[in-house]
């Protein structure tokens, strides 16, 4: 177990991104195409082909999930990534052509001091999302790094730079399940001013610096803190889990919506009224049914913790941007881990 997404089998993911312009794309991609749902609890999201998702659409399977930053300028990505499919044969056939599918999540993180060029210059200055896509999907393995990288590059909460996460864990019906997270949270990971996590109780060893609860939790580390006062905000957390039980696109909106509660664990606040929190549901269906509601109801706890704990890994493990007024990291902060 790598205690990444890709213990799932069946699931690749690559990252890429443009350290000028501080941002980046992740692509999670299916060797076979997949079954999947989703669940938006942010109030302001942005997103592609999310609705196809809706248990009662038509369309049932997907090739890719793409997680960008970029804000609106990032949905160039999925072009990217369902190029590299098609050419990879991936995809549905439709009148002898092969048709890809790529869902894609964005984060906000324009404002984040990377030289974005292609808000102020003329229009021959174009978004690099398109290319990171496909670069991503050219890059994806079984074996990706954390913090500071693709979708999370630029990625930032409002106590610590923000970062990719995942991790994975096992059910006792042998299923695996796997999450990931772009961390751009609009709340803090961290229990007031740290270091410790919210999502301390799930951890697994010292995947995030192993300090678990804080003695006692002051009334002052529950006080309310967001982006946004008065600086703009700069939000959105997306998300994906994974597991390799076979579950219908129902079953797998149950699992979203479950899932959904990861974050909840491991971030305050969430699902703000300026927030996108997206958590996409994947099933590899290569191994045995999950849709039986004991089964499912493990599967979607253990997505919950598995999200909590991606969320506190993408924190964890990020490292600060270059620039003056750039938000510092944990290990920055906080010096390692367990003491």
């Amino acid at each position: 177990m790598r205690n990444l997404l890709t213990d799932v089998p069946g699931i690749l993911v690559g990252n890429a991104h443009d350290a000028q312009a501080a941002t980046g794309v992740t692509v999670a991609v299916f060797e076979r195409s997949v079954v999947a749902s989703v669940a938006t609890l942010g109030g302001a999201p942005g997103d592609r082909a999310v609705t196809l998702l809706e248990p009662e659409m038509t369309r049932g399977m997907i090739d890719a999930v793409v997680l960008s930053g970029g804000s609106l300028y990032g949905l160039d990505a999925a072009g990217g990534v369902t190029a590299v499919l098609c050419r990879q044969g991936k995809g549905a056939q439709f009148g002898g052509l092969t048709l890809p599918v790529a869902v894609q999540a964005i984060l906000f993180d324009l404002t984040n001091g990377g030289a974005k060029e292609w808000l102020t210059e003329p229009v021959d200055k174009r978004p690099p999302y398109w290319d990171l896509g496909r670069d991503a999907t050219l890059a994806a393995a079984q074996d990706f790094a954390l913090g500071t990288v693709g979708a999370g590059f630029g990625a930032t909460t409002v106590t610590a730079k923000g970062g990719l996460g995942s991790a994975s864990t096992g059910t006792r019906q042998g299923f695996t399940v796997g999450a990931l997270a772009a961390v751009n949270a609009v709340g803090s990971a961290l229990i007031g001013d740290g270091p410790h996590f919210w999502a301390a109780p799930y951890e697994q060893g010292a995947e995030f610096g192993g300090l678990g609860w804080p003695q006692k939790i002051p009334p002052e580390a529950l006080a309310v803190r967001f982006k946004g006062q008065p600086a703009p905000a700069t939000a959105t957390t997306i998300a994906m889990v994974a597991t390799d039980a076979t579950l219908t696109k129902a079953e797998c909106k149950r699992l979203a919506i479950m899932a959904n509660d990861g974050l909840s664990k491991a971030l305050r606040p969430v699902h703000a009224p300026n927030d996108g929190d997206t958590v996409f549901a994947v099933s590899t269906g290569l191994a045995g049914s999950g849709g039986e509601p004991p089964v499912l109801t493990e599967l979607g706890t253990a997505a919950a913790d598995c999200l909590a704990r991606a969320v506190a890994r993408g924190v964890y493990e990020a490292t600060a941007l270059p620039y003056k007024t750039a938000m510092p990291d944990w290990k920055t902060r906080f010096g390692g881990g367990r003491r």
